[in-house]
């Protein structure tokens, strides 16, 4: 499977996730306002799935080059400056933030894993270690399309 078949897949995943979000959040507010029901697995599973939208999400937000920029300043900006702006957060802050929260999340995960980590709450979700992994993954995904980014731009200068 190649890098972009994979962030294909990620936003598939992610926009198949904000989905049933959509129908756990609905159907979580119907059984507690009509039923007096309320489950403490169904609250964790929102946000366990919100999680997995917004780390994963940003990957792929990333990689499509679509994420929120302060385009009053930036769209005024000629095209190699926009690079050049481009370049310093890729080399200054992406890479080395993503790869610093990636390394240091991953003795977090590796703990989680030990123990099996769940839910300290009665009614709660089992295996929270595979959603700490999420962290960790996503994290190291954004560093590696810094470095994408950062190869793609000095190929097209070339």
């Amino acid at each position: 499977m190649s890098f972009n078949n994979l962030i294909n897949l990620i936003g598939l995943v992610c926009s198949r996730l904000s989905f049933l979000l959509v129908i756990l959040v609905s159907t979580d507010v119907f059984l507690r306002y009509i039923f007096n029901f309320s489950s403490a697995s169904i609250y964790e599973l929102e946000w366990h799935i919100f999680a997995l939208i917004f780390l994963l999400g940003s990957v792929y937000t990333l990689y499509k080059d679509e994420h929120v920029r302060v385009d009053v300043f930036y769209n005024r900006l000629s095209k190699k400056n926009q690079e050049i702006i481009n370049q310093i957060g890729n080399v200054l802050f992406l890479i080395p933030f993503g790869l610093v929260i990636a390394y240091t999340s991953i003795p977090f995960v590796e703990d989680s894993y030990k123990i099996l980590e769940s839910s300290p709450d009665p009614g709660g979700l089992p295996f929270r270690f595979v959603i700490k992994s999420a962290i960790t993954v996503s994290f190291f995904l954004l560093s590696i399309i810094g470095i994408i980014r950062i190869k793609k731009t000095l190929k097209n200068r070339n």
